[in-house]
């Protein structure tokens, strides 16, 4: 706050003083009192006045120094009425009283959605665990009889439940830290967990699946990693190249600081211009958008999405009509940031 600010905010006071001081000045005149007097008493009311302005200037200047200061240190703002200090002049405690308001009106606000989202992610859940039924009985039914069409319903099945799959971990992604259970995994035994997943539509689209090197642990949670390597097999297999034979292979490497999980294929390939956008939600890119494939733009979204919240590493690669290749990066440390 400099002062010169403060001073034009004061002005009508100002104003009003000089014009008193000028008012008592006319009636000192019309006395006969010493020339002291009638200097003494105007000078003394404006000293007066100018000194107290002056520590009051001094007060709230340091009061809105250290506002401005504490705020500009907050990550969330809404927090700064809970730190700073109660002022002891009336404006700044109007001031606070209001921000307090505002700050109380805001989180009953923001509780009041975060409730209708909970419900709404609770309903989300039970849902998709009940639609689990009657696609599981469709299954068995399929299973005991096997022809050319349960073949291709079994088909369409699976990509049902994948979809399924993806809406409930998509609800849960952001509560990611209430549902996970950090222990050391087995990597081989994650990805033939996926490759069993996936078997029908491999086998159906004649894949070739080439896995080494997976004897390797990590400390994770088995249950996202599946889900995160089921949508990248998954990609894999709906980008393939239909004119050649289609392989995907995976494999580990152990590193000094981390285990790197690799998941290659030799499908479609992404453009150049488009392989620093995969992670973006809703994006499709071109491949997304030819040979009447209706991606969402949301497995790989999630796919980010998750790995940040578990403090795993994913980078992707890939050239146009050459092949993708996704990299899953384990840190060796068992410390996950959950924030």
């Amino acid at each position: 706050m400099k002062f010169t600010t403060f001073i034009k905010d004061k002005i009508l006071q100002i104003c009003l003083i000089m014009f008193g001081i000028i008012t008592i000045e006319i009636f000192l005149i019309c006395y006969p009192y010493g020339n002291f007097i009638k200097i003494y008493i105007p000078l003394t009311i404006l000293g007066i006045y100018f000194i107290s302005i002056y520590f009051e200037y001094l007060n709230k200047r340091k009061y809105y120094t250290n506002f401005y200061k504490l705020l500009s240190e907050l990550e969330d703002k809404y927090l700064i009425t809970e730190i700073i200090e109660s002022p002891n002049f009336i404006e700044g405690k109007i001031q606070k009283d209001i921000l307090e308001q505002i700050d109380k009106s805001m989180i009953e606000n923001v509780n009041k959605y975060k409730y209708l989202q909970e419900d709404y992610k609770e309903y989300i859940e039970m849902w998709i665990h009940e639609i689990k039924i009657p696609i599981a009985t469709s299954k068995m039914i399929v299973e005991n009889n096997k022809t050319n069409i349960t073949k291709s319903i079994d088909e369409e099945l699976q990509k049902i439940e994948n979809y399924i799959e993806q809406a409930l971990y998509y609800a849960r992604s952001n509560t990611v830290d209430k549902d996970y259970y950090i222990k050391k995994n087995n990597l081989k035994d994650i990805v033939n967990e996926c490759i069993k997943k996936n078997k029908t539509v491999l086998i159906g689209e004649k894949i070739s699946i080439n896995t080494h090197d997976l004897n390797l642990y990590v400390n994770t949670d088995s249950k996202w990693i599946i889900f995160i390597l089921n949508q990248i097999i998954q990609n894999s297999i709906k980008y393939r190249k239909i004119e050649k034979q289609s392989e995907i292979e995976i494999y580990a490497k152990q590193g000094k600081e981390n285990v790197v999980l690799n998941i290659k294929d030799n499908g479609m390939g992404i453009k150049k211009g488009e392989t620093t956008r995969v992670f973006e939600k809703g994006f499709t890119g071109t491949n997304g958008r030819i040979l009447n494939k209706k991606s969402t733009g949301i497995g790989l979204y999630l796919c980010k999405k998750l790995c940040n919240k578990l403090g795993i590493g994913i980078e992707l690669t890939s050239i146009e009509n050459e092949g993708t290749e996704v990299k899953l990066i384990f840190p060796n440390s068992s410390y996950i940031d959950m924030s």
